[in-house]
């Protein structure tokens, strides 16, 4: 697949013949989107190399999917790229196997044809058993008529043959020959001369010879056998000795029609065809009916898992039937709603950690994150000073605006540096760091992300934003649980506990710009900071009082967190 693949792909009009190029291939397959295929080319042009090759080493897929994707679609079996795929190709197409392996046929086609051709078959058997039963009988029949009238011959024939009366034998032929299917009838004599005729034309004469003689059957003194008339009529010839005293005089035979039997079965066979046709048509009508029942779901199954791998995990297939492609419809929705949730879990969460923390929790979702424990966790608590008299003098679009600039800024920060956001609380911001996976630099992270963010608020103040010179942080360290909260209608993941509320006290002594941070936190960010000691505070609540800190900046020396 190399430079006639390319040159079949800029072509985009006009007729192809042979297989699919390969990149249109890997497009319709899904491997590779349009834009990558047209960078693949635009590389090919400069460096003449297999286009599979060129999609594997930019990354866009993988070996083993472009191997898949050949597989699929050429229905040929490479080990690897560098393989004559082209070869294997064109070697495979010469078979009939490969020319028809590319064939596509709808299911409901090939329903439709197996159903009917099962229909035509079963017909097309019961026909030949009944029509050959049918033949059999009207021949068993045909000897009957023959036995009928050679036993009226024979019990009548008799003394007229004695007296060799010609005029008596030939009038008892002319009674016996109106009988349907019977071609001629016929006494003659000891020494085989006819005595009485159908046709009056052989009396006095020997009986001519027959052509195609058959086996003769005997039962007792009966005797008959097939035979084909000079006329070509096909005829069952019947023969039985007529006798006085136990006196052999001569014989009487009768000549029946086979041809009637043959005729009575070409109209059978007739009628049998057009009704075979409706029935046919009928079955047919059926087999299409199956076939699409059976590839409607199944197109619809087919939508629907190209919609989920489009992302849209909210489509549905509406038509549920009370059969196992009902149950494959509803297994079907049930995982799409599943990994629906899935995605509003991630997306949700996702927008309040850190991506190495959601990555974490989606690589290990058996482990139960949210469930309830204590852990140790740094606070961060921001606020806007003089926010309320601001939104009472402004326009509430400015106000919107500038609170969102706010929350923006704070979030981007705390999620930068691993923490994520608990909630907004008016103008406040929580961000919670160490959960709900552990980080043992958790106080570092949390002054780190209060420093960016305060730096960051000052330059945006001097673009026309003066709110955010006016927000003051508190920090705080301790142990508190973590787990999610809430009733059966809203929960959430978040931390109570003391440490929370020490966090936001120290957030209300910070003055506009400032960053507090509790005796705990320097503690554990000591190696990060500059700070200086404000001496301890009584906090609400509290007995003991809090060792408070303001933070100066970072040091240059920070060590690299974990």
């Amino acid at each position: 697949m190399g430079e006639k693949d390319r040159t079949s792909d800029r072509k985009k009009t006009g007729r192809r013949s042979g297989p699919p190029p390969l990149g249109r291939v890997l497009v319709r397959e899904k491997v590779i989107s349009e834009e990558q295929l047209q960078r693949a080319l635009e590389i090919q042009e400069n460096d003449p190399q297999r286009l599979g090759q060129i999609v594997v080493e930019q990354g866009f897929a993988s070996e083993v999917e472009v191997l898949q994707a050949i597989a699929r679609q050429y229905g040929v079996s490479a080990d690897s790229l560098s393989d004559d795929i082209s070869a294997l190709i064109k070697q495979k197409r010469h078979t009939l196997r490969g020319r028809w392996s590319n064939l596509r046929i709808p299911i409901r086609a090939k329903l439709s044809f197996a159903i009917t051709f099962i229909i035509w078959l079963t017909i097309l058997i019961l026909s030949f058993v009944i029509l050959a039963r049918q033949k059999s009988s009207l021949y068993e029949q045909t000897v009957r008529t023959g036995k009928v009238s050679l036993n009226y011959f024979v019990g009548d024939a008799a003394i007229p043959l004695l007296e060799d009366d010609i005029v008596r034998l030939n009038a008892l032929i002319k009674e016996a020959a109106s009988v349907e299917g019977l071609l001629y009838a016929a006494i003659v004599g000891r020494k085989g001369i006819v005595k009485a005729h159908s046709d009056s034309s052989f009396i006095g004469g020997n009986l001519p010879s027959l052509e195609g003689r058959g086996e003769t059957v005997r039962e007792d003194d009966l005797s008959y056998f097939r035979a084909r008339l000079d006329t070509g009529a096909h005829v069952l010839v019947l023969s039985r000795p007529v006798s006085f005293s136990g006196v052999e005089l001569g014989s009487a035979l009768v000549g029946i029609s086979l041809d009637f039997i043959d005729k009575q079965i070409r109209k059978e066979s007739l009628n049998v065809i057009v009704l075979s046709f409706f029935i046919v048509l009928l079955g047919l009508l059926i087999a299409i009916q199956i076939g699409v029942s059976f590839s409607r779901p199944i197109a619809q199954l087919v939508l629907a898992t190209q919609e989920i791998g489009k992302g849209n995990f909210e489509h549905r297939i509406s038509e549920i039937r009370k059969d196992e492609f009902g149950d494959l419809a509803a297994a079907f929705n049930y995982m799409s709603k599943e990994l629906w949730k899935k995605l509003k879990m991630q997306k949700s969460f996702g927008s309040y950690v850190s991506p190495e923390i959601l990555k974490m929790i989606m690589a290990h979702p058996e482990e139960e994150w949210l469930k309830g424990r204590r852990m140790r966790v740094s606070l961060l608590f921001t606020d806007i000073r003089g926010f309320t008299a601001f939104s009472e003098n402004s326009e509430p679009e400015e106000v919107v605006e500038a609170v969102n600039r706010y929350f923006e800024i704070a979030t981007r920060h705390i999620i930068a540096n691993g923490g994520y956001v608990d909630k907004f609380i008016g103008d406040s911001v929580l961000g919670v760091f160490g959960a709900p996976v552990a980080r043992d630099d958790h106080a570092a992270r949390a002054v780190l992300a209060a420093v960016a963010m305060q730096e960051e608020f000052t330059e945006r103040a001097k673009d026309g934003y003066p709110l955010l010179d006016s927000v003051g942080i508190g920090i705080n360290s301790g142990e508190a649980v973590a787990g999610d909260l809430g009733s059966e209608v809203k929960r959430e993941y978040s931390v109570i506990g003391d440490c929370v509320n020490i966090a936001s006290r120290l957030n209300s002594l910070a003055s506009a710009g400032q960053i507090i941070i509790s005796g705990s936190t320097q503690w554990g960010a000591e190696g990060a900071i500059s700070s200086r000691p404000m001496g301890s505070v009584k906090v609400k609540g509290r007995e003991l009082e809090i060792e408070t800190y303001e933070v100066l900046g970072t040091r240059e020396d920070t060590p690299e967190l974990s």
